[in-house]
């Protein structure tokens, strides 16, 4: 089996359909996650996915967070939250026997904010999920806008942003915590010790793209027998570059299982 996954965060799912339904279109992924919809459920839509072949399932509540994913096929098993909150932050799936975690992580605002605790007790808790109710040994993909750019190489100036909070030391620790649970980094395996590969550019930015300032957030991970399966990975940057772009791009991994 062909198994293409993307995610991206699109800052607004309805601002974005112009993006997201000709690039589903081209591309035809088997699963594109989501984050920062917007939109409420009731508003979610839905009928411009099914129009193109798709399914989807999604939750939110209104103008902040919220998660979903689109698939070719119905997805089984499909919940939300993290213990019981947070719905619009994390959902799940099993998709042809892959299990599927689709997060917005939490940003954190600033590192002496209460956000920021809580961010870093929100990874916590994810961590404390896979050890709850899955193994290492499962095919799963953990897949979102994670807020946490894992190294120096992902970031454009690393000495300047050390007390950002999604580059902080803090924040790249209780990721990395997540991670050995017994996760592979797919794009960095495909690409290791190449720079200058974002996902995000700051709207603020002037010429962000142009001039290469960008981060490395959003994540595509995989437990080492799916990741071994793994065959490419890759930031699709011309979503970006769009008219009415989010500020982040696609990031596409791609699977022969």
């Amino acid at each position: 089996m062909r198994l293409k996954v993307a995610t991206y965060n699109v800052n607004s799912i309805r601002s974005r359909l112009h993006i997201v339904i000709p690039w589903l279109e081209k591309e035809r992924p088997d699963l594109l996650c989501m984050q920062e919809t917007k939109v409420s459920d009731d508003k979610f839509p839905k009928d411009k996915f099914e129009e193109i072949g798709y399914k989807v399932v999604f939750r939110g509540f209104g103008r902040y967070n919220g998660v979903a994913i689109a698939s070719k096929e119905e997805l089984e098993d499909v919940s939300f939250g993290l213990f019981g909150r947070d719905e619009d932050r994390l959902i799940r799936g099993v998709y042809k026997g892959v299990k599927v975690i689709n997060t917005y992580v939490p940003q954190g605002y600033k590192i002496d904010d209460p956000k920021y605790q809580y961010k870093l007790k929100w990874l916590e808790d994810l961590r404390r999920l896979f050890d709850r109710e899955y193994s290492p040994d499962d095919l799963i993909l953990w897949c979102g806008d994670m807020n946490v750019a894992p190294e120096e190489i992902d970031v454009h100036s690393p000495k300047k942003l050390k007390n950002h909070v999604c580059f902080h030391i803090k924040a790249r620790e209780q990721f990395k915590k997540v991670m050995e649970w017994g996760f592979v980094d797919v794009f960095r395996k495909h690409h290791p010790g190449e720079p200058k590969q974002y996902t995000f550019y700051d709207y603020r930015v002037p010429k962000a793209v142009e001039r290469g300032l960008g981060w490395r957030v959003d994540h595509i991970l995989a437990t080492k027998p799916l990741a071994e399966k793994s065959v490419n990975s890759y930031i699709d940057l011309k979503p970006r570059l769009a008219e009415k772009p989010s500020d982040h791009t696609i990031l596409v991994a791609e699977f022969e299982i």
